[in-house]
């Protein structure tokens, strides 16, 4: 069970990136031998960053699960992003914030058909501010369900990251729970439930990717609220 913890598979996105910081880290200890141990503190950081743990996934029908790991920063309401065909309803909306120590690779919230995929160049604000689901760069995906309705998961570059993930194709069916993308170095992931569903989880709550339940399509279960205790 020790090695569960220990040897978690790396994504591979990550495998670029880990070599370069551990030439970085040779050429640091060619320099200046203490120089060196910094360089492999920051290559162990950088395999740290890309892990890519398996997830044991609730598959009942209905359950939407988180699709980032991290702390619900948002549950709101609001309108989806352009270009999805969702209208100018606003939606229930849950955010989930991933810091830089957070396993940063995505997974699908619920069962369904990508319907749409639409990408926007943007700033790198802070992912934790609420404006950054407006002016940063982003992915927006929209699944259409089994039983007719939809639901849209926002991909939001943060301040540090460069580069997301989202190798998903218009029409692929996908699974609750799959790994679907990626966003390098800290960022966050919006989404946007159908309408008249009350999200289940609470402000500062801790997320896993593929096992926390942020919605239950089938709930009458109002909406959750939470304290620190």
């Amino acid at each position: 069970m020790l090695s569960r913890y220990l040897l978690v598979p790396v994504h591979p996105a990550g495998w670029p990136f880990i070599a370069a910081f551990a030439l970085g880290a040779v050429i640091l200890a060619l320099i200046a031998q203490p120089l060196g141990w910094l360089g492999a503190i920051l290559t162990l950081w950088c395999v740290y960053f890309f892990r890519n743990p398996d997830r044991v996934t609730p598959i009942r029908d209905g359950l939407v699960v988180s699709p980032a790991d991290g702390y619900v920063q948002f549950v709101d309401s609001a309108v989806p992003p352009d270009g999805l065909g969702m209208g100018e309803a606003p939606r229930p909306r849950v955010c989930v914030f991933m810091s830089v120590f957070d396993v940063h690779v995505n997974r699908i919230p619920i069962a369904g058909r990508v319907a749409a995929k639409v990408y926007r160049p943007g700033a790198y604000l802070n992912a934790s501010l609420d404006k950054a689901s407006e002016e940063n760069e982003r992915m927006a995906v929209k699944l259409e369900l089994d039983d007719g309705r939809d639901l849209a998961f926002v991909q939001i570059a943060g301040l540090v990251a460069r580069r997301i993930l989202c190798p998903l194709a218009e029409g692929e069916r996908v699974r609750t729970g799959e790994r679907f993308g990626l966003i390098r170095f800290g960022s966050r992931v919006d989404v946007y439930l159908p309408e008249g569903v009350h999200p289940l989880v609470a402000v500062g709550q801790r997320a896993l990717a593929g096992e926390t339940v942020l919605a239950d399509l089938a709930s009458t279960e109002p909406a959750r609220a939470g304290e620190v205790r």
